[in-house]
């Protein structure tokens, strides 16, 4: 028999820490001659068929404007490995510095994007603006992956998940296997 937890009162402006919906990725952007990369921790998976993926991008952010133009993004997974890249891009600004060059990273182009893809990660999903109905009031841009990169090895990489004050979890070696008793509709 499961143990009943004891709760206490959570501030609800930290409900993110537990409620964070996946690895924190690298989104690459271009338009004309100016590109960037962000750090995105706010993005769902929305449909598998097609392949619609929900990401929240501030209108403050350098990317948001690329993308406005652009229609297309790449979204970069990295791994564990890359964390101080991926903080001191999260913490840069796009429009003052190539990101590219100042973190040592290597632009790739990709198949069926303007945006280019980043070599060092793990993963890389090329995406298409799918719906742009919510960008305005709540700066949530609809993508649909139109052709995705992924690594060989390993499996299931380790990758970073962002909970919020500066502190990163890792998905680690662990596995839970439970893909005999697993029904996809059990989740949506």
């Amino acid at each position: 028999m499961s143990q009943r937890m004891h709760k206490y009162t959570f501030p609800v402006s930290k409900a993110r820490k537990y409620l964070e919906p996946g690895p924190v990725l690298l989104l690459s952007s271009q338009f004309e001659e100016q590109s960037d990369i962000m750090t995105l921790g706010w993005h769902t998976v929305l449909e598998f068929s097609p392949s619609l993926v929900g990401c929240m991008i501030s209108s403050m952010n350098f990317s948001h404007e690329l993308i406005r133009n652009s229609g297309q993004c790449v979204l970069n997974l990295p791994t564990a490995e890359l964390i101080d890249k991926v903080v001191a891009i999260g913490n840069s600004h796009g429009d003052k510095l190539d990101k590219f060059d100042a973190f040592g990273l290597t632009a790739e182009p990709a198949h069926s994007v303007g945006a280019p893809l980043i070599a060092e990660c793990f993963a890389s999903f090329e995406c298409q603006l799918y719906d742009d109905s919510m960008v305005d009031n709540y700066n949530l841009f609809i993508f649909e992956i139109v052709k995705a990169h992924v690594a060989e090895q390993p499996e299931f990489p380790t990758t970073l998940h962002y909970t919020g004050e500066g502190r990163f979890t890792i998905m680690g070696d662990k596995m839970l296997d439970k893909s005999k008793d697993f029904k996809p509709e059990m989740l949506i």
